[in-house]
This record gives C-alpha cells, structure tokens and sequence, in this order.
C-alpha cells in the first residue's frame, strides 16, 4: 500500500510529519506531491522531499490521501490537478485524511456537500458555507473521510486514519 501526502511550502510541519512517519511505522510508501519537484519547507522551517510533483500522480497507485494544514492549502486549492486527485479518491471511496486548513482543498474539489466534518476554526464558516455538516470535535469520520482541527488532534486523527487502512 501506498500513501499520497500532497502539501506545498508553510504547511504545519506536525500536520505532515506526524502523518508521514506514522504511516511509514506502518509500513506503508509514503509520497509527498507538490506544485514543483525538490522540498517544501514547513512553517517551522522543516525541510521534506518532493518525490513527485503534482502533474506525476496517478491516483489508482494510492490507497490513502492525506492533506495537512498550515498556508499551504491555499496554494494546493488552486491547482487544478490537486482537485482532481481528490475527486478520485472520492469516486473511489479511498481514504481521505484532512486536517487544519487541509478541508479547503476538498472545498474547493466540491467534495464536502452534506459531509460530517471539521477543520481550524477560521476555516470553519467557509467549510459551513460549502454545504459541511461542521463538528467542532477533535476528529470526525464520515465514511472515508476524516477531518480534524489542529496539531493538538493528531493523535485522534491519526487513529482514526489507521482504521480506515485496517492498520
């Protein structure tokens, strides 16, 4: 099994490497995608590989999405490419993990329409607006999704993310 983690620069250094590592105990493959090949750097200054840029994702190669938080959505948001891996996944009904500002991707993807989620607190009313079903709870599973607020969830979004890989 595989794992596509897709973040750009000033992402929530916790929010990606958390999951990251997490996966990798598991022993799973872990990819990061972003816009350009090379790294990304984290908010706090953690440096992570790019082993594939956006345009070299082939969804059916993944069996989970994990989208961390941080400014880097914004810039994920906006690239056509990042919306239609997700909306394969959703088609799919593969796991998708968003966590912090990792939901306005699937805002702007048109995928959390009548969703039970949750997301930062800033993010929230434009997650309500979008057509959620907002919780504001630590992590919230709505069949293949899961969503969580901030760094202090990752362990509840991390369990619950384990659980839809039956690790």
């Amino acid at each position: 099994m595989k794992a596509l983690i897709i973040s750009a620069d000033n992402f929530e250094d916790s929010e990606l490497l958390v999951p990251y590592y997490r996966l990798k105990e598991a022993g799973m493959a872990v990819d990061v995608a972003s816009m350009k090949s090379g790294s990304i750097r984290g908010k706090h200054d953690y440096e992570v590989a790019v082993a594939k840029t956006l345009d070299e994702i082939n969804p059916d190669d993944y069996a989970i999405l994990i989208l961390p938080g941080g400014k880097a959505p914004e810039k994920i948001r906006k690239e056509t490419k990042a919306l239609e891996i997700a909306r394969s996944f959703f088609a799919h009904n593969k796991p998708v993990a968003a966590i912090c500002h990792g939901p306005q991707t699937l805002i702007s993807a048109g995928l959390v329409k009548g969703r039970h989620a949750t997301c930062y607190r800033s993010v929230a009313g434009e997650l309500k607006d979008a057509g959620a079903l907002y919780e504001d709870r630590e992590v919230v599973v709505d069949g293949n999704l899961v969503t969580s607020r901030e760094p202090s969830d990752l362990p509840a979004f991390m369990r619950e993310t384990m659980k839809q890989l039956k690790l």
